[in-house]
């Protein structure tokens, strides 16, 4: 059965297409460590894609959604105040419909999406143990190989001071990136567990030998439980160490949807109960907050409540930053004051130096108008319905497999909500790895949807 899962993970459904997906593999393994040679080669891939399906892919309904948003990012860019700085901001937008488009018509099976889950796991392991050594062994490192090709600055201590950052320019996106990383390992995970318990339950009914003699044999030699185990709890550790509070959301998150899909109830308990107590903790009433306070370490509920950093100026807080991009976009309604403008229009107004509103959403109200971002959120929509369908309604797809699509619609989501409160749209990694998420889920839904056609017409 391994062997034939491998098959069909490095083996792509159609043939012309296996040398872009053997470099899809590659680049992706690579990306973490190099994003520059990582993407060469996964955008390598989308670009052969396009070479050898080009009539398919632009006749897909999706990719005639993002081409129209094409053009409406550039029609609000052509109105804006500073219209230099807003078609620079294309670039952070276009190049990834195109790229989406390619990957989309790369990836067709489930098998595909439980191979880049692997890669993702694989790769992280570098990312997850400098982002300890940061943290815990005041690793310092400034390495630079031929401009771009390799390019590692490690702050000591973290970015900021006392959070883990690891490769990233910010703990946030570390914290974004983990969220991605433990999401899919525990899905990666919970399958395996399932396959191993499936099978030491035949063996005991048919073996003789003791069950305990069979467990530790399977888990010790014929299981990638082990690694996934490791390496699940060093994401969710990275992801409390990031000190990231979205971050801490997303993992309790993926953890209540997994128990919630298993039906295990014990853990949805255990899940609500712990987050309601730091919730307590941190935002209960003075006398209540004060008993929970007793069993939930400061870490989380001063950072929650923002006691832990209480000099905080009101120009950081995100209230403030949400209110004013959303009084850009009442002003602008139509088209937006341009791409990449909110940086210049809150320093001079609020006189402090901030990238981004922290949520995508406003941001796109405020720099591109509301019928460009009722668009974009109309085609994010579209995607999330028509994967939920299949997920449902298919009965094309094992169980096993569907647990690995949730995974890939539970990243989705968290993508989403991640962006609600901050913006990933500037990390080149992260950017990428969202991208090739929404290309992933797409190509599994043509697929299939292609597939329950030909069987109708067959009928």
């Amino acid at each position: 059965m391994l062997g034939a899962s491998l098959k069909l993970a490095f083996d792509h459904p159609n043939p012309k297409s296996q040398f872009a997906w053997n470099s899809f593999q590659i680049g992706l393994l690579i990306f973490p460590l190099s994003p520059f040679v990582g993407a060469v080669a996964i955008i390598l891939a989308a670009l052969i894609t396009w070479l050898q399906q080009y009539r398919t892919i632009i006749r897909r309904p999706i990719n005639q959604g993002f081409a129209l948003f094409t053009l409406f990012l550039v029609i609000t860019a052509g109105f804006a105040t500073n219209k230099t700085d807003a078609f620079l901001g294309l670039f952070n937008l276009i190049p990834y419909f195109l790229v989406f488009a390619g990957w989309s018509a790369l990836i067709q099976t489930i098998a595909q999406l439980r191979h880049i889950a692997w890669i993702l796991v694989i790769g992280s392991v570098p990312v997850i143990i400098l982002g300890f050594g940061q943290l815990f062994l005041a690793w310092a490192l400034k390495l630079q190989f031929l401009w771009i090709v390799l390019d590692w600055a490690i702050a000591p201590g973290g970015e900021p001071l006392g959070r883990m950052a690891a490769l990233f320019m910010h703990a946030n996106l570390l914290a974004a990136y983990l969220a991605i990383v433990f999401t899919v390992g525990l899905g990666l995970w919970l399958e395996q567990w399932q396959l191993q318990s499936h099978k030491l339950k035949v063996k005991r009914q048919n073996a003789k030998e003791s069950f305990l003699l069979t467990l530790n044999f399977h888990f010790l030699t014929s299981s990638p439980l082990p690694f996934l185990t490791l390496t699940v709890i060093a994401s969710f550790a990275g992801l409390i160490l990031t000190n990231s509070r979205n971050g801490w959301a997303i993992a309790m998150i993926a953890c209540l949807a997994y128990a919630l899909y298993q039906g295990w109830r014990i853990l949805v308990s255990g899940v609500v109960a712990v987050v309601t107590m730091i919730l307590l903790a941190a935002f209960a009433p003075s006398p209540i907050a004060q008993i929970f306070r007793r069993v939930v370490p400061a870490f989380f509920w001063a950072r929650l409540n923002d006691e832990m950093y209480p000099d905080r100026p009101v120009a950081l807080m995100r209230k403030t930053q949400w209110e004013f991009a959303w009084s850009l976009a009442q002003q602008h309604p139509w088209t937006g004051w341009g791409l990449r403008s909110f940086s210049a229009l809150y320093k001079a107004k609020m006189h402090i130096a901030l990238g981004h509103p922290h949520n995508l959403f406003l941001m796109l109200s405020a720099e591109t108008g509301f019928p460009t971002t009722l668009l974009f959120c109309g085609l994010l929509a579209w995607i999330l319905i028509a994967s939920i369908q299949l997920l449902r309604q298919s009965n094309y797809l094992a169980k096993a497999d569907k647990l690995i699509f949730f995974s890939y619609l539970l990243v989705f989501g968290e993508w989403i909500l991640f962006n609600t409160v901050d913006v990933t749209l500037f990390d080149f990694r992260v950017n990428t790895l969202s991208w090739l998420f929404l290309a992933a889920i797409c190509g599994v839904v043509f697929h299939y949807h292609q597939n329950n056609k030909l069987l109708a017409n067959e009928n």
